[in-house]
């Protein structure tokens, strides 16, 4: 379709890309959102509890909410923050770091297997423009005064 916008190809593209995830991780019992808490967890020194939700872009609840099922599946486990004494440090056990590694090693196989079907001139504008529209968003530079409708 000619009319496609830019939103709407994002859209969709990303949806396609998380249920390949999902269904690839349900055959586990798991979910893309844990394997992507898993790949953002520092595997030797642990991750503040702080810092993943703006790593991996999850809200409070949401990343609450997975945290809690990956502790009850065995998959981290919560130690207190020697530096900081209300804080709490993320790490994985021996079966969260198993489950990191089959993580990875999907995420490196999406990556292979796209570029292996698109040349790197083409690859290195998709992260351009990806990178043009994040900048864009975070300055606000859309949505503002000048450029409402």
């Amino acid at each position: 379709m000619k009319d496609k916008t830019i939103d709407y190809v994002l859209r969709t593209t990303w949806l396609a890309v998380n249920k390949m995830y999902n269904e690839e991780a349900s055959q586990f019992g798991t979910t893309m959102a844990t394997g992507f808490a898993l790949l953002s967890i520092d595997p030797e020194k642990g991750t503040p509890s702080t810092s993943l939700g703006p790593k991996m872009g999850m809200e409070a609840t949401s990343l609450s909410r997975t945290l809690k099922t990956m502790e009850a599946n065995g998959l981290i486990e919560r130690k207190p923050n020697p530096e900081d004494g209300r804080g709490v440090l993320i790490f994985l056990t021996a079966f969260g770091k198993e489950k990191r590694a089959y993580s990875k090693e999907k995420v490196l196989t999406f990556n292979e297997t796209i570029q292996k079907n698109v040349t790197a001139e083409e690859l290195a504008n998709f992260h351009k423009v990806a990178d043009v529209i994040n900048n864009m968003i975070s300055n606000k530079q859309i949505y503002n005064k000048k450029n409402t409708l």
